[in-house]
C-alpha cells in the first residue's frame, strides 16, 4: 500500500531557531544596557548643584540609593516570600554587591576626584573594560581575538578625547582610588553575568541596594562622611528646582539604571556590556550640556564617535562574549539546573 505521505515535501527543521533566538535576546540585552547607561547618566549633573548648594555627598547618596531600594525593594520582598533562607544563601553576594559596585564605586571615584580633576578620575576609572578584558586573558590563558584588541585601543582613545585630559595633573593616591573605582565596577559586571535561576539579577540588585543604603547611613551616623543639607533651589535648565524633586529623579533613575543593568548583563556577556557601559560618559555630556549649559568641545564629539566604533568592533568578535562562561564550569543549582543560567 502506498503510502500517503511520501509523496509530501521534506520540511528541514528549524535548526536555527536556537541561534536566533539567542540573537534576539542579545540584541534586547544591549538595548537595555544602553538604556542603564542613559538612566545612569542623567543623574550625575543633577547631583551637581545640589553638591554646590550645600548638601554633602554623603547625604546626597543616601538618598540617591536609598530610593533606588525602595523602587527595586518589591523583587525582594516577593523573593524572601517565596524562599525563607534567601538571606542565609545569598546574604555573601547581597554584602558583596552592595559595598564594592554600589557604595565603593561611587566613595573612590568621588574621592579620587577630590585630589584630581574629573577627567582623569573618569578616565581611570572607566578602563573597567580593559581590566575585564585582561582579567579573562589571565584567567583562560587565551588571547582576545585581533577584533576585540582593535576595539578597546580605539574605544579607549574615544574615551580620552572625550574626557578631554590635555594638561592634567595625576595624584599617586587619587589614581589608587580612582583604579579602586575601576575595580568595583568590574565587580558589577561579573557579578551581574553571574546571576540566574537561584539569584536573579533584580534580587541581586535591591538586596545590594539595601545594603549599601544601610552602609551609606552607618557611615554618616559615626560621622566619617559629613551630614549636610540645603533647602536652597537648584539651577536647572534655567529654572529653580526643589531639591527633593531632584532627588526624586535622581532615585528613580538610579533604581532604574541598575535593574536595567544587571538585567542586561546576562544577555550580553559582561566584556560587552562594559563597553556599551562607555556610553554612559557620551550621554553625560549631552545632559550636562541640556541640563547645565556645558557644551561639549568638537574634540569630544569625535571621541564619542570612536567609542561606539569600539563597541561595534567587540559586538562583531565571533568568540562567544560571556566572560564567565569561558573561565568556569557550570554550578548546578536547585533541581538540577544551572545556577548561572540566565532567566527567560
Amino acid at each position: 500500500m502506498t503510502n500517503p505521505t511520501a509523496s509530501l515535501p521534506i520540511i528541514p527543521a528549524p535548526l536555527d531557531v536556537p541561534r536566533q533566538l539567542s540573537a534576539g535576546r542579545r540584541s534586547a540585552g544591549m538595548a537595555m544596557a544602553v538604556a542603564s547607561a542613559l538612566a545612569f547618566s542623567s543623574s550625575g549633573p543633577l547631583v551637581k548643584p545640589l553638591l554646590e548648594n550645600g548638601w554633602t555627598l554623603g547625604t546626597a547618596l543616601l538618598v540617591r540609593i536609598g530610593m533606588a531600594a525602595l523602587i527595586l525593594s518589591p523583587f525582594l520582598i516577593r523573593a524572601v516570600a517565596r524562599e525563607r533562607g534567601l538571606f542565609r544563601r545569598h546574604g555573601l553576594s547581597f554584602l558583596a554587591f552592595g559595598l564594592m559596585p554600589v557604595v565603593g564605586c561611587q566613595l573612590f571615584y568621588f574621592s579620587a576626584m577630590q585630589r584630581m580633576p574629573v577627567a582623569v578620575a573618569l578616565l581611570i576609572q572607566y578602563l573597567a573594560p580593559v581590566l575585564l578584558v585582561a582579567w579573562v586573558w589571565l584567567r583562560t590563558r587565551r588571547r582576545p581575538s585581533r577584533v576585540v584588541m582593535a576595539g578597546t585601543v580605539v574605544a579607549m582613545l574615544g574615551l580620552v578625547l572625550v574626557v578631554d585630559i590635555a594638561g592634567a595633573r595625576f595624584d599617586s593616591w587619587g589614581t589608587v582610588l580612582a583604579l579602586g573605582a575601576a575595580v568595583c565596577t568590574c565587580v558589577y559586571f561579573v557579578m551581574a553575568e553571574r546571576t540566574g535561576d537561584a539569584l536573579p539579577p533584580l534580587v541581586l540588585a535591591a538586596g545590594g541596594m539595601v545594603v549599601a543604603t544601610a552602609a551609606i547611613g552607618l557611615l554618616l551616623l559615626t560621622g566619617i562622611l559629613p551630614f549636610a543639607v540645603d533647602g536652597a533651589l537648584a539651577p536647572v535648565l534655567g529654572l529653580d528646582v526643589p531639591p527633593l524633586l531632584v532627588l526624586v529623579w535622581v532615585g528613580t533613575a538610579t533604581g532604574i539604571a541598575y535593574a536595567l543593568g544587571v538585567t542586561a548583563v546576562p544577555r550580553t556577556g559582561s566584556r560587552l556590556a562594559s563597553f556599551i557601559g562607555l556610553s554612559e560618559v557620551l550621554f553625560a555630556l549631552g545632559f550636562a550640556w541640556l541640563l547645565l549649559n556645558e557644551a561639549p568641545a568638537p574634540v569630544q564629539f569625535l571621541g564619542g564617535a570612536l567609542i561606539l566604533i569600539g563597541v561595534v568592533l567587540v559586538r562583531l568578535d565571533p568568540a562567544e562574549s560571556t566572560v564567565l562562561s569561558s573561565v568556569d564550569d557550570p554550578v548546578p543549582a536547585a533541581g538540577g539546573r544551572d545556577a548561572r543560567s540566565p532567566r527567560p
